[in-house]
């Protein structure tokens, strides 16, 4: 099971309809285009679009998958006292004083020029549960130590 925020499901299913309804018959139509040119055996625009039709096929498996076994996470439910997945916290780096602000999200949602880290990165699992005031002590997979406190914990 994954969990998913409200946003990240309709996203999926509508990558999965944009694929089912458009790619699919994209591919099978190149697929056949490159099948009316003959002999399959030395036929790279078959071979590429057959590979492609695999990829486009997996992608979808995945995608129906992920959407069967996702849970939406209920915001009303969630804990602002500490961090927690779907929070939004504001830190220092007790290193270099900076400030920065980060909001923890599934795997799957993360993107990082918005400020979205998944919850699975060292640096959220550090951050997970603390409260304001406290301070994380994180090692990152290159052994590096970072020090953050936290400022401030909201819901977007």
């Amino acid at each position: 099971m994954s969990y998913v925020t409200k946003e990240g499901l309709e996203k999926m299913k509508t990558e999965l309809e944009q694929l089912e309804t458009i790619e699919r018959p994209k591919i099978t139509q190149q697929i056949a285009e490159a099948r009316d040119k003959g002999d399959l055996s030395e036929n790279a625009e078959y071979d590429a679009a057959k590979e492609a039709q695999g990829m486009l096929e997996m992608r979808i498996s995945k995608l129906k998958d992920t959407i069967a076994t996702s849970k939406v996470i209920d915001e009303s439910q969630l804990d602002t006292s500490k961090v927690s997945i779907l929070c939004t916290v504001k830190l220092k780096n007790n290193g270099t004083k900076q400030t920065q602000t980060f909001t923890l999200v599934p795997d799957n949602e993360s993107d990082l020029k918005s400020g979205r880290i998944s919850v699975n990165t060292p640096i959220a699992k550090g951050l997970l549960g603390k409260v304001v005031g406290e301070t994380a002590e994180i090692t990152l997979p290159n052994g590096n130590k970072l020090s953050f406190e936290v400022l401030e914990i909201s819901l977007n």
